[in-house]
């Protein structure tokens, strides 16, 4: 909650210095990988999509929160004890709340070229598991964290009212850390990496 405070009382400071605002609605579409050591577990990608709302304050230099609701997660594949095959998806949704410092390379009325970075914070407040063929996996609800941390770096164009981002968003923490199966302790040291789409309109 105290983080959360100090994002809200630095996007407004940042309005009384940045001046210029410009607001509106975004949708995009996300590809995130939750990676891990555990020997014998692979994973694959998974697909998602965010809708929410950006404010952009600044001209050339600008700073842009976000707040949006996103869907992400990814696929594990691996053995239990008997041999048998388990396949775990994992679908969470998050309220995900970006704040991006970015500069504008080229700055015209209807053309600009643009790059960002920043942190994000992202609450899950939605987890679910789903287990292919009533095989049950490892991971379970309790094991995904709540509140994560990520880094965004990436660019985008406005072309009049229409904003384009494209960006990568790093994991900072461990959203799946230790996981008890079998009786067996599984570090499964998971970070999620997303990269992000997404077309907004200014207002």
């Amino acid at each position: 909650m105290k983080k959360i405070l100090l994002i809200g009382i630095f996007v407004l400071s940042a309005g009384l210095m940045f001046g210029q605002l410009k607001f509106g609605p975004k949708i995009g579409y996300n590809a995130s990988t939750l990676t891990t050591t555990a020997e014998g577990i692979s994973t694959q990608f998974k697909s998602g999509f965010q809708f929410g709302a950006f404010v952009r304050l600044g001209s050339r230099v600008y700073l842009q929160p976000e707040l949006y609701y996103s869907t992400h997660g990814g696929i594990f594949n691996g053995e239990d004890s008997l041999g048998q095959s388990y396949k775990q998806t994992l679908n969470i949704g998050s309220l995900d709340i970006p704040v991006l410092i970015g500069f504008k390379i080229l700055n015209t009325d209807l053309v600009n070229l643009r790059i960002m970075v920043g942190p994000a914070m992202s609450l899950a407040v939605n987890k679910k598991i789903t287990n292919a063929n009533d095989i049950i996996g490892p991971i379970k609800k309790a094991d995904i964290s709540t509140a994560n941390w990520y880094i965004q770096a990436g660019a985008g164009i406005d072309v009049w009212l229409f904003t384009l981002d494209v960006r990568y968003q790093l994991g900072l923490n461990k959203i799946i850390k230790d996981v008890t199966f079998e009786n067996n302790t599984i570090n499964f040291n998971t970070s999620n990496n997303v990269w992000v789409v997404s077309l907004g309109f200014k207002i």
